[in-house]
């Protein structure tokens, strides 16, 4: 798989990420199940790597995958404990586990062809 490729599955990927939770948690807030501010704070670290995201930056593939760990949780979580939400749990499951394949991917794909990677320690 091109770099390409797992730029554009990972930008689609975490677009539509950020748009089903930024849905799913206003959407709590409004409804009273949440404080409306409370619901906005769970989409702030979502919302850190997003512009490195967008540019294609191999550092924040890296490390955006560790943000994502947070809303796998969430939704195990969810799929765990909830029956009415079974079918939001399971979409959000499913496509942050394809996000935290595609992106160490593309960061290693991409890291690769710019030449990124640790220094190697001189034999002095």
């Amino acid at each position: 798989m091109t770099s390409n490729t797992l730029f554009t599955l990972s930008r689609l990927g975490y677009f539509a990420l950020v748009l089903l939770l930024g849905g799913w948690f206003v959407g709590q807030g409004i409804s009273g199940e949440y404080t409306l501010l409370f619901s906005l704070l769970w989409i702030v670290p979502l919302l850190l790597p997003a512009k490195g995201v967008f540019q294609g930056n191999p550092y924040t593939y890296a490390w955006a995958s560790f943000v994502l760990c947070l809303y796998m949780l969430h939704g195990l979580t969810l799929l765990y404990v909830t029956t009415d939400a079974f079918a939001f749990a399971l979409i959000e499951v499913l496509l942050i586990g394809v996000l935290l394949i595609a992106f160490p991917f593309y960061a290693r794909i991409r890291g690769r062809e710019l030449g990124l990677g640790l220094k190697k320690k001189s034999k002095e």
